[in-house]
C-alpha cells in the first residue's frame, strides 16, 4: 500500500507539473497574440495574395484631420541597409532584394520593405496610439498599455533578469528582445523573461513620463451634424440645439482634436517645434529622435505650418514648456505667435540652437550649436532649468513725406528679442540673406554660412560701404542726444542690444569692470544697451574686445538721413529715410539652462525606480532621481578617439573603448567641469615637452579636441566646447574620459607604433598614496576584505605599482580567482589588455605563466586579448608553455574569436 500511495502521489506531482507549464506556455502566447507580435512566430500558412485596389499612401507626419487613424504608421526615408525587414523571411516579399528600399517608422523605430507595406498592413501591426476616441466611455479604454515591438538588435539590459542582450552578426535574423516604444522597457525573448513582466499591465512612460503628453489627454472628437433629415429628430434635438447655440459652437469653428489634460506637480509636458530650415540640415535628424521619446502629436514640424493652431490646442495644458528648435529667428517667431494668442500663464520657451549664430541660446547657456547630445538629456534640461524673463523690443516706424528712390519702409519685425542694428553688420547679412535666397541649396551647414559670412565681411570691409554711417542719422537716448559722440568718432556701425550676446558669442558690452558709469548688461533690467563700432573695434570683437559703450536707456529715437542696411534679430532690409521709435514692449518666460552637479542616471537605472503605472507620479519627486555622489577627488584615465574611428564606429561603444589611445591620468576635484578639466588634460601635454614622465603615449593631441559623452547607453556623443562650462565630469564619464581629436595627432619623439599602453609610475611628484599602496598590498596576498575596502573609499583599480603592475595583475598572478572575479566587476575592462612596464605582461599573460587556470577563464571570459603579445613577443597561450591543457584552452579560444571576427 504504500508504495502504491507513493507512486499516486508522483503521479499526481508530475501532473500538476504539466498543466502549470502548460497554462504558462499558454498564457504567453496568448498574451503575445493581444500584444500585436503573434505573426512573428512560428511559420504560418501563406497569406492570400495582394488584391489590386490602390495602394495606400505612406504618411509621413502626423495626421491632425478628421480622417486620423489611431497607429498609423510615420514613414522616413533610411537607409538601414544592415536592419532586416520587420516582416522577416516568413512574410517579406522583398527578402531576396538586397538593395530594395525601405521606410522607418520614427515613432516605434521598424523598418520595413517599401514593397512589404501592403502585407505589414495585413498582420495589422499598428504603430503606438498617440489619441483616443472620444466615443470610448470606459475606463479600460483610457488606460494607456504597452506597445510591444520584436527586436534584433538591441542595447542595454533585460529588465527582468538584468542580464545584457547579447549582439548578435550585423545581419542577425533572430529576434533577441521584446522592447516598449512608449517606456523603453526590454525583455529578452523568452518565456522566463518576458512572461514574468505582467503585460497587461499600464505603461507607465518611462524615464521622461513627467513631460510626454499622454495619448489619453488628445482626444479625437466627432464633427457634429449640420442637419438633419427626419423632422422627428430635429423636434427632439431641439433643446440640445439651443444649449449648442448659447455655448458658442458652430460647425466653421469645430477642429477634429481637443485636449483634456489632469494636472499634476509633477508633470511638466513639453511641446517641441522644430525648423529644418534653421542653421544646417539637423532638423530632420531631430525631429525623428523626439518622435521616438515622446508622444509624436507634441512634436510639430515649422515648415508644415500649423504654430498658431498648436498652441491653441495646448494653451490649457498646466505647467507647459516650449522647446524651440531652431535659430534666435525661430524663438522670435514663436515669441511673437504666444504673444497674439495671449497665453496666461505665458508657457517658458527653452532652446534647441540649429542656427548659424544662435546669441539668444548662448545667452541662456543653451550652447552655439547643437552637436549630438542625446535627446533624453535635452529634455532633462529642459524640464530642470529655471524659468527667466527677457525683455522685447517694440519698433515703430515714421515713414517719412519724401518717396524714397530705394529701400523699403516696412521692417522684416516688429519687436526684437536680440538686437536692432544697421551700418556695416547689416550689409554684410543682407548679402548673406540675398544670397541664401538666390541659391538655398549652398547653404545647408552651419560651417558653410559662417565662411560665407567671413567672406562678405572682408569684401565689405575693403569696399568701406558704410564709411559715412555718422553723417545721416541722429540718435536720442532717453532725450539725451548722441549724434555729436557718433560723428565725432565716425562710426561705422551701431547696434542696439538686448542680451549680452552678439554676432555668434562674442560680447560687444564687455567688461564693466573699468567703466563705472554703467551698469552691468541685463537681459532682464527693462534697459536697451547702444555700442557704437568703428571698423577697428568690430575687428577687435572677435578676439575679445567690444565697441563703444554710447547709453543705457529705455527709449530711443533714431532718424535716417538716407537709405541704409539695418537687421532686425538677423532679417536685414534696405530702410529708407525715416523715424524708428524703440520702446519696451513686454517681458517673455525663458527656460535657461542649469548646471547639473550629479550624473543623468541611464535609461534603465531611471526605470527601476519609475512607477509601474501613471498613479505613481503622485509620489514625492525624490522618488525619479538617483542620487549619485560626488567624490571629493577623481583620478580618471583620458583616452583618444580620432576623429575617422568615430565615424566609422560611433554606434559601436565597446570597439570605440578598445581601439582608444591612452593619453594619460588626471586627478581632478570631484564637482570640476570641463572647462577646468580641458586644462588639467592640456597640461599633460606641457608635462611631456618638458620631460615629465607621464605615458607611453605614441601621439601627442592636436589643439583642436572635444570631450565625448560616454554615459548613454546607445553611443559616444560630442560635447560642444562652447557648453564646456555647463557640464561637469562625473556626468560624461566614470572612470575614464574619452576625448575626440578632430585632426591628424602630432607624434611624440622616440616613440613606436602600434597602439600605447598606460603607465603611471610613481615619481617624487606623484608618489603612491597609503590607500593606494594598501590596494596593491590586499590584491598580491588575496585580502578580498581589505581591497574592497579600498574600492569604497575611492581608490581607482588602475593605479599600478612602481613595475606597472595592477591589482588585478598581481591578483591574476597569484591565481586568487575571488580577487580576479570582484576587479573585473568593479573596474574598468581597460584592466583586461593593460601592460605592466618590465615585461609588457597582461593579467592573461600573468594567470598563463602561473598555471592559473580558474582565473584564465574568467580573464578570456571578461573578453582580455588572447593575440596580445609581450615585450619577447610571447601570446598568453605561448606563455602557458608546459600545461598542454591550458595552452590548448587559451589557443583554442584565440581561433574561435578569430571566427567571429572573420564573419562579422
Amino acid at each position: 500500500m504504500i508504495n502504491i500511495e507513493t507512486h499516486a502521489k508522483a503521479g499526481r506531482r508530475r501532473r500538476g507539473k504539466k498543466v502549470r507549464w502548460f497554462h504558462r506556455i499558454f498564457g504567453y502566447r496568448k498574451a503575445i497574440s493581444r500584444s500585436g507580435l503573434h505573426y512573428l512566430g512560428p511559420p504560418q500558412p501563406s497569406l492570400p495574395p495582394a488584391s489590386n485596389g490602390p495602394t495606400k499612401e505612406l504618411r509621413t507626419c502626423v495626421d491632425w484631420t478628421e480622417n486620423a487613424v489611431n497607429g498609423d504608421h510615420l514613414w522616413m526615408e533610411t537607409s538601414c541597409s544592415g536592419e532586416l525587414c520587420y516582416l522577416g523571411e516568413d512574410t517579406c516579399v522583398q527578402k531576396t532584394a538586397k538593395s530594395a528600399p525601405r521606410r522607418k517608422c520614427a515613432a516605434c523605430k521598424i523598418v520595413v520593405h517599401t514593397g512589404c507595406m501592403e502585407q505589414l498592413e495585413k498582420i495589422n501591426f499598428r504603430c503606438k496610439p498617440t489619441f483616443r476616441e472620444g466615443g470610448s466611455r470606459t475606463l479600460r479604454d483610457n488606460i494607456l498599455r504597452h506597445h510591444w515591438v520584436h527586436r534584433r538588435r538591441q542595447e542595454g539590459k533585460c529588465r527582468q533578469c538584468g542580464k545584457s542582450f547579447q549582439q548578435k552578426f550585423f545581419h542577425s535574423k533572430e529576434i533577441i528582445a521584446i522592447s516598449c516604444s512608449w517606456c523603453k522597457q526590454a525583455f529578452h525573448n523568452k518565456v522566463t523573461c518576458f512572461m514574468l513582466h505582467q503585460i497587461e499591465e499600464p505603461c507607465s512612460l518611462g524615464a521622461h513620463a513627467g513631460v510626454i503628453v499622454p495619448p489619453s489627454w488628445i482626444i479625437k472628437v466627432r464633427k457634429p451634424q449640420s442637419s438633419l433629415k427626419n423632422s422627428a429628430r430635429r423636434k427632439k434635438r431641439t433643446s440640445f440645439k439651443r444649449r449648442t447655440s448659447k455655448k458658442g459652437l458652430d460647425e466653421s469653428k469645430w477642429r477634429p482634436f481637443m485636449l483634456k489634460p489632469l494636472p499634476s506637480p509633477l508633470m511638466k509636458p513639453i511641446l517641441v517645434f522644430v525648423n529644418p530650415k534653421s542653421g544646417g540640415n539637423q532638423g530632420a535628424k531631430v525631429l525623428q529622435m523626439f518622435m521616438w521619446i515622446l508622444n509624436p502629436r507634441q512634436v510639430f514640424d515649422l515648415s508644415q505650418g500649423g504654430l498658431r493652431e498648436a498652441l491653441e490646442l495646448y494653451r490649457k495644458v498646466p505647467n507647459l514648456r516650449i522647446l524651440a528648435c531652431g535659430g534666435d529667428g525661430t524663438v522670435g517667431w514663436i515669441l511673437s505667435a504666444l504673444d497674439e494668442l495671449q497665453m496666461n500663464p505665458q508657457p517658458p520657451v527653452a532652446v534647441l540652437p540649429l542656427g548659424t549664430g544662435n546669441d539668444l541660446a548662448r545667452t541662456l547657456n543653451w550652447g552655439g550649436g547643437y552637436t549630438d547630445e542625446p535627446v533624453s538629456k535635452v529634455l532633462c534640461h529642459v524640464e530642470d532649468g529655471s524659468v527667466v524673463q527677457l525683455d522685447r523690443w517694440n519698433l515703430l516706424v515714421e515713414k517719412s513725406s519724401a518717396q524714397p528712390e530705394e529701400g523699403t519702409q516696412k521692417l522684416p519685425l516688429n519687436v526684437f528679442n536680440n538686437y536692432f542694428s544697421l551700418g556695416f553688420d547689416a550689409h554684410v547679412t543682407l548679402e548673406f540673406h540675398e544670397s541664401r535666397e538666390a541659391n538655398p541649396e549652398k547653404f545647408n551647414s552651419r560651417f558653410r554660412n559662417k565662411m560665407f559670412y567671413a567672406g562678405a565681411a572682408f569684401s565689405d570691409f575693403l569696399q568701406r560701404s558704410s564709411r559715412d554711417l555718422s553723417k545721416h542719422v541722429r540718435v536720442v537716448c532717453d532725450g539725451t542726444d548722441l549724434t555729436p559722440k557718433i560723428q565725432e568718432l565716425k562710426f561705422q556701425c551701431i547696434v542696439f542690444l538686448n542680451i549680452p550676446r552678439y554676432c555668434a558669442g562674442t560680447m560687444p558690452w564687455g567688461n564693466t569692470g573699468d567703466h563705472r558709469d554703467f551698469e552691468p548688461q541685463r537681459h532682464d533690467d527693462g534697459c536697451i544697451e547702444v555700442i557704437g563700432f568703428t571698423m577697428a573695434s568690430l575687428a577687435a570683437l572677435q578676439v575679445g574686445g567690444h565697441g563703444e559703450r554710447l547709453h543705457q536707456c529705455r527709449e530711443v529715437v533714431l532718424t535716417t538721413y538716407k537709405t541704409v542696411p539695418v537687421q532686425v534679430d538677423g532679417e536685414p532690409c534696405r530702410l529708407a529715410p525715416s523715424t524708428l521709435r524703440i520702446s519696451l514692449r513686454n517681458q517673455a518666460n525663458m527656460v535657461q539652462k542649469s548646471k547639473r552637479r550629479t550624473s543623468v542616471p541611464l535609461l534603465n537605472d531611471i526605470q527601476k525606480v519609475c512607477a509601474a503605472d501613471l498613479r505613481r507620479l503622485s509620489a514625492p519627486p525624490d522618488s525619479f532621481s538617483v542620487p549619485h555622489a560626488v567624490p571629493d577627488r577623481l583620478r580618471l584615465r583620458v583616452n583618444r578617439i580620432s576623429l575617422q574611428e568615430y565615424d566609422r564606429l560611433q554606434y559601436d561603444k565597446e570597439r570605440l573603448r578598445d581601439i582608444s589611445i591612452p593619453v594619460g591620468i588626471v586627478v581632478v576635484r570631484g564637482d570640476c567641469d570641463l572647462e577646468t578639466c580641458r586644462l588639467y588634460i592640456d597640461r599633460l601635454q606641457e608635462d611631456e615637452s618638458r620631460g615629465v614622465p607621464r605615458t607611453s603615449s605614441t601621439s601627442r593631441l592636436s589643439a583642436n579636441w572635444s570631450f565625448l559623452d560616454s554615459t548613454s547607453a546607445d553611443r559616444f556623443y560630442r560635447i560642444d566646447k562652447a557648453q564646456e562650462h555647463l557640464h561637469f565630469v562625473t556626468e560624461i564619464c566614470q572612470d575614464e574620459v574619452f576625448i575626440l581629436d578632430h585632426e591628424t595627432p602630432v607624434a611624440s619623439q622616440g616613440s613606436s607604433t602600434g597602439m600605447p599602453d598606460l603607465v603611471v609610475e610613481p615619481t617624487a611628484s606623484a608618489p603612491l598614496t597609503s590607500d593606494e599602496q594598501a590596494l596593491l598590498t590586499a590584491a598580491s596576498s588575496g585580502d578580498l576584505s581589505t581591497l574592497s575596502q579600498c574600492v569604497d573609499r575611492g581608490v581607482s583599480l588602475l593605479v599600478r605599482d612602481s613595475g606597472g603592475c595592477s591589482a588585478l595583475h598581481l591578483a591574476a598572478q597569484s591565481g586568487h580567482a575571488d580577487l580576479v572575479r570582484y576587479i573585473l566587476q568593479q573596474g574598468s575592462k581597460v584592466l583586461l589588455d593593460l601592460t605592466d612596464t618590465e615585461r609588457g605582461d597582461t593579467a592573461l599573460h600573468k594567470a598563463a605563466s602561473g598555471k592559473q587556470h580558474a582565473v584564465c577563464r574568467l580573464l578570456v571570459e571578461a573578453g582580455a586579448s588572447l593575440e596580445k603579445t609581450n615585450f619577447q613577443g610571447k601570446t598568453p597561450a605561448e606563455q602557458a608553455d608546459g600545461d598542454a591543457e591550458l595552452a590548448a584552452y587559451l589557443s583554442s579560444s584565440s581561433a574561435s574569436h578569430e571566427d567571429l571576427e572573420t564573419a562579422v
